[in-house]
């Protein structure tokens, strides 16, 4: 594809398009989903539909009671482990009923991307902030975000800048501000981070409010020198300058992040490059640089589709969203339980920098974990006296192949794998999902209300769940 038509919109609309922007978009998707976003023009679903601003959810609960406002104190620590489960069910819960929109999926990429780690911040209410300062971000303007993250408690307490002090100015956030939130390795000097510490100092949490004070005798006033420029700069104007005085260089490492989670993990520098112009043009707005992205031509190229290995919450959540799995908490518990074991720990990332992501969540520890899973749901878990099942009998017959007079089993085939699979299969990976789904039956005779359908139902989607190519999006 030649580069001047990397960001140039898309000409087909069609189901192949669809859906890989709900693979990348959601966690999850239905045929349903491919056919309404369908229904719509491409600017008309990605503009009004994904990237449509949404009220903010209901905050999370624990036995019915809101915890989120308590106090970080004695009293209500004992009550952490609860209040963090609730948190991540109620965050799960939102994933699966996300609708047409990718809020979640940003919410996601910026706790990946401003890192904190559970196991040392340690107070949920901390991390709902958080949360809701994400979500509230989600399409906003990344200055501005950078700005409330830098004060946001649960960073503050992560990087130690509750504890930064005129006197004894802590370099974390400072470094990791310039490192891994905004530049990237080579754009900053160790001088420009030890200067940009003494101006982050001042700043202290309060555990009763839930918020982050500034005590200005804490605060270094004298003349702090940021890439080259002089004066007493608190902690926005540290955020201001670096993403004035290194633009370009903010705006490809951030376009890159982007890149890697939404399209693939090597970035291609050209289209980073352009897609970073547009950034820039639009004062490091998101919004308008993941409308840009989503109908690219180069994000919808052959290189990209079905080329993105699902991480674990994403692997997790999509089952129950494609195959419609009635769920309650014990089940998202599961999830939870689940993706630690799949090395992706909700609200615990392995260190400030994230997850990397791609081909760490596939190896030979892993890949048997995920089968054994989707094995689990075909033929049902059981949790606290309650089974957790796929239909496969209705799902099956949610496809026009699978309906009397019209059942055909190649055509089922083809039907179910266009919506699981990001791209064609081979004729051998089709034959053996067929020698799988018949199991004995002759073709002709193939139906999804013969006798013992549910049993070579069961077998063909175990099958099909344990390729490869499902593990893609």
């Amino acid at each position: 594809m030649d580069k001047s038509s990397y960001l140039k919109k898309i000409s087909a609309w069609d189901a192949d398009a669809a859906r890989h922007v709900l693979s990348r978009s959601l966690y999850g998707y239905s045929r349903t989903d491919i056919e309404f976003a369908l229904s719509k023009s491409l600017d008309d679903f990605i503009d009004n539909y994904l990237l449509k601003d949404l009220p903010e959810p209901t905050p999370p609960t624990y036995n019915g009671a809101e915890w989120v406002t308590l106090a970080n104190n004695s009293t209500n620590s004992p009550n952490y482990s609860n209040y963090r489960y609730s948190l991540i069910w109620w965050w799960e819960d939102l994933m699966l009923q996300q609708g047409y929109s990718l809020r979640e999926k940003m919410v996601w990429f910026y706790a990946n991307h401003f890192v904190t780690e559970y196991n040392t911040v340690q107070v949920p209410q901390y991390y709902y902030l958080s949360n809701k300062l994400f979500r509230q971000f989600a399409f906003g303007n990344l200055i501005e975000l950078t700005k409330k993250v830098t004060i946001d408690p649960a960073m503050l307490k992560y990087l130690n800048g509750d504890v930064s002090t005129r006197t004894a100015p802590n370099e974390n956030y400072g470094r990791e501000l310039m490192e891994l939130f905004t530049l990237g390795i080579g754009n900053y000097s160790e001088e420009d981070i030890k200067q940009a510490a003494k101006a982050l100092t001042g700043w202290r949490i309060n555990s009763t409010t839930l918020s982050a004070y500034f005590t200005s005798s804490r605060w270094d006033s004298g003349t702090k020198t940021i890439f080259g420029k002089a004066g007493n700069w608190n902690a926005d104007d540290v955020v201001d300058i670096i993403f004035s005085e290194k633009a370009v260089a903010a705006s490809e490492y951030l376009c890159r992040k982007l890149y890697k989670e939404f399209a693939y993990y090597e970035p291609n520098v050209d289209y980073v490059k352009q897609l970073a112009e547009v950034m820039r043009a639009n004062n490091f707005n998101l919004k308008p640089v993941l409308s840009t992205m989503l109908k690219s031509q180069y994000f919808h190229s052959v290189d990209i589709r079905g080329a993105k290995i699902k991480s674990p919450i994403e692997f997790l959540v999509s089952l129950i969203r494609f195959f419609n799995l009635t769920y309650d908490n014990d089940l998202l518990n599961q999830i939870r339980t689940k993706s630690r074991e799949l090395e992706q720990e909700i609200l615990n990332p392995p260190d400030v920098r994230g997850w990397e992501g791609q081909r760490k969540w596939m190896n030979t520890t892993v890949y048997p974990t995920r089968n054994k899973f989707t094995d689990s749901l075909v033929t049902g878990i059981k949790i606290n006296n309650k089974t957790y099942k796929i239909d496969v009998l209705t799902f099956s017959r949610s496809f026009p192949s699978a309906i009397p007079p019209s059942e055909n089993a190649v055509q089922f085939i083809e039907e179910v794998t266009q919506v699981l699979i990001q791209f064609p299969l081979s004729q051998a990976r089709k034959d053996f999902l067929l020698a799988s789904l018949l199991d004995g039956t002759a073709v002709q005779n193939w139906s999804t209300y013969a006798t013992g359908a549910s049993t070579r139902l069961e077998k063909f989607f175990k099958a099909l769940m344990r390729l490869p190519e499902f593990q893609l999006s």
